[in-house]
């Protein structure tokens, strides 16, 4: 039943990720906030190879727009190390 629950919140990051691009542009935090949400999901579906690139782009506009001592970086830095992990990276 979890499983399921994790499918159905799928398209609504998404959407949610579409309407930011949309409105606030790639780099926007809000934006950026929401790849790392998707990303997030996919891992915790054991979507592992879909969630990483999710992770890197988050990453990369992290740093980019608010430097490598951001609590965003640094929860992104996070976030790929623990999926690497579970990779076997």
């Amino acid at each position: 039943q979890a499983q399921g629950k994790l499918e159905a919140a799928e398209p609504l990051y998404r959407e949610a990720l579409d309407g930011f691009r949309e409105k606030s542009g790639d780099q926007h935090p809000g934006t950026l906030s929401s790849i790392n949400n998707l990303a997030l999901l996919l891992q915790a579906q054991g979507k592992l190879e879909a969630a990483e690139p999710l992770y890197r782009e988050a990453l990369d506009g992290f740093r980019e727009k608010s430097g490598d001592q951001h609590p965003g970086t640094l929860s992104s830095i996070n976030n790929l190390a623990l999926l690497l992990q579970a990779q076997g990276k």
